[in-house]
C-alpha cells in the first residue's frame, strides 16, 4: 500500500455519516465515565472526545476553507504520532458510543480513524503491521502453523461431515489461544447431533477482524470472498461461530466486502444452543450449585446485540445462581483485550482485566464465565501474580460438561 503524505487530506477513509458524527461530538465528556482506558490510565489525551477534537483539527488543516484557498501545510509530525498512539491505545469496546449523548457509533468510527494513520505510515507497532503478511502466509494473524489450527484441540469423538447445511468456524484466537473454548464448542455440537461441516485447516483463514479493527483493509475483500465462496461450495446455509469479533465482522462487514448478501446466515453458538434447548434436542443431565458471573464481550453485546442467549444457556443448568456485574449487557465494561492491541498496550489490558476479576471475587462468584477468546486469554493472564483469584471458564467449555442428547 502506497503511503499518503502527512499533509494529504484527512477523512478520505470515512463515510459521510462518520464525518457528520465527528462534527456532532459536543465534547460533553460523558463518555469518560465509561471508558476502560480512562479508568486505568486517567490520561485525557487518549480520551474519546480528545481524539475526535484532534481529528477534527486535522480535517480542518487539510480540508477546511483555508486549506483550499492556500497551500496546505504539513501537520506537526509529533502531533500525528501522539494522535496515532491515542487512537490505537483504545480497546474499541464501544462503551463511549453506547453512552454518547448524540449517538456516535464509535465502535465503528475508531477503526476508520486508525485506517487514516495506517495509510500515512504512522503506525510502527510490528505486531499489527506484520499481520497482513502473517495471514497471507499461514492464514492467521499470529503466524502459527496452519497444521496446528485444529489438531491440538478438536475432540476425536466428534464427527465432522464433508458437506452440510450447518458449518462451524473456529477462528484464529480460539484455535490458537483459547483451545478449551473451541473444544467446548465442538463437544456441544457433537451432543446436539446435527450434521455440521468445517473447512480444511488450510482453508479456514482469518475472518479479517484484526485487519479491519487495526485499519488495514487491503486484504478484507480477498479473505471475505475466499471464506464465503468456500462455505457456499459446501452447501452451507448457517455458519456458527463463538468468537464475538468473528461474528461481528461476518455479520456487519462481510456483506460489504463480498458486495452482496451472504448466501448463508451467521449465528453465535449460544443462539444455536438456545434453539436446541427449545426444540428439546439436548437436556441438562446434572445440577450445578454454584454462583456464576457472566461477562458480556463488547463485540457480542454492543457489537451485534447478543446478551440474553448466553444467560439462557447458563440458566438452563439447574442449581446455578447467575450474578451480574454492575455494568453488564449493552453497558458492560471491556475486559481490556479488545481492539487488536492487547499485546501492544499489555499493562492497560491487564489492569482492565483485573477490574473484572476483582468485582467477580467481591460478589463471591464461584466462577467467572467468559465467551470470547481474547477475553479468555487476557483475563487468565491478568490473574497471574494478582492477589485475587477466581476460576475462569468459557461458557461452552462449562456447558459441555452438563448436557446429553435428548432421546427422541
Amino acid at each position: 500500500m502506497s503511503k499518503k503524505p502527512c499533509s494529504a487530506s484527512f477523512g478520505g477513509s470515512l463515510t459521510a455519516l462518520q464525518l457528520i458524527e465527528l462534527d456532532a461530538c459536543s465534547q460533553c465528556r460523558e463518555c469518560l465515565k465509561v471508558c476502560p482506558v480512562q479508568e486505568v490510565t486517567g490520561n485525557p489525551a487518549v480520551s474519546p472526545p480528545e481524539k475526535i477534537r484532534m481529528f477534527r483539527k486535522f480535517l480542518k488543516a487539510t480540508n477546511g476553507l483555508k486549506a483550499r484557498l492556500f497551500k496546505k501545510g504539513d501537520i506537526d509530525k509529533k502531533l500525528l504520532e501522539e494522535f496515532t498512539r491515542a487512537v490505537f491505545e483504545c480497546t474499541t469496546c464501544g462503551a463511549c458510543g453506547q453512552h454518547c449523548t448524540v449517538g456516535l457509533f464509535t465502535q465503528r468510527l475508531w477503526p476508520y480513524l486508525r485506517k487514516e494513520m495506517i495509510e500515512r505510515g504512522l503506525v510502527d507497532y510490528e505486531i499489527l503491521t506484520k499481520m497482513p503478511e502473517a495471514i497471507q502466509k499461514t492464514g492467521n494473524p499470529y503466524n502459527f502453523p496452519t497444521a496446528d489450527r485444529y489438531r491440538p484441540w478438536f475432540p476425536e469423538s466428534v464427527k465432522v461431515s464433508k458437506r452440510a447445511d450447518l458449518a462451524y468456524y473456529a477462528g484464529c484466537s480460539g484455535a490458537y489461544g483459547a483451545q478449551p473454548m473451541v473444544r467446548g464448542d465442538a463437544l456441544v455440537l457433537g451432543v446436539i447431533g446435527d450434521p455440521f461441516t468445517m473447512l480444511p485447516e488450510e482453508e479456514e483463514v482469518c475472518c479479517g477482524f484484526p485487519l479491519f479493527v487495526s485499519g488495514q483493509h487491503d486484504l478484507m475483500e480477498e479473505l471475505t470472498r475466499k471464506l464465503v465462496e468456500a462455505y457456499k461450495a459446501l452447501g452451507v446455509k448457517t455458519l456458527l461461530c463463538s468468537c464475538p469479533c468473528c461474528v461481528n465482522v461476518m455479520t456487519r462487514d462481510w456483506p460489504l466486502f463480498y458486495g452482496k448478501e451472504l448466501p448463508f446466515r451467521v449465528l453465535h453458538i449460544t443462539q444455536f444452543v438456545v434453539d436446541a434447548l427449545r426444540k428439546r434436542k439436548i437436556r441438562v443431565k446434572k445440577e450445578l450449585h454454584e454462583r456464576l458471573i457472566y461477562h458480556d464481550p463488547c463485540y457480542l453485546s454492543r457489537g451485534v446485540g447478543i446478551t440474553e442467549e448466553p444467560r439462557q444457556v447458563l440458566r438452563s443448568i439447574p442449581g446455578v445462581e447467575l450474578l451480574e456485574f454492575e455494568r453488564h449487557g449493552l453497558n458492560s465494561r471491556c475486559c481490556g483485550a479488545g481492539g487488536a492491541v492487547r499485546k501492544v498496550f499489555h499493562d492497560n489490558a491487564v489492569a482492565i482485566g483485573r477490574l473484572a476479576i476483582d468485582e467477580a471475587v467481591r460478589k463471591k462468584a464461584d466462577r467467572l464465565v467468559l465467551s470470547c477468546p481474547a477475553c479468555y486469554g487476557k483475563v487468565n493472564e491478568a490473574m497471574q501474580d494478582h492477589d485475587k483469584k477466581i476460576t475462569i471458564v468459557d461458557i461452552m467449555e462449562l456447558f459441555a460438561e452438563y448436557i446429553e442428547r435428548e432421546e427422541q
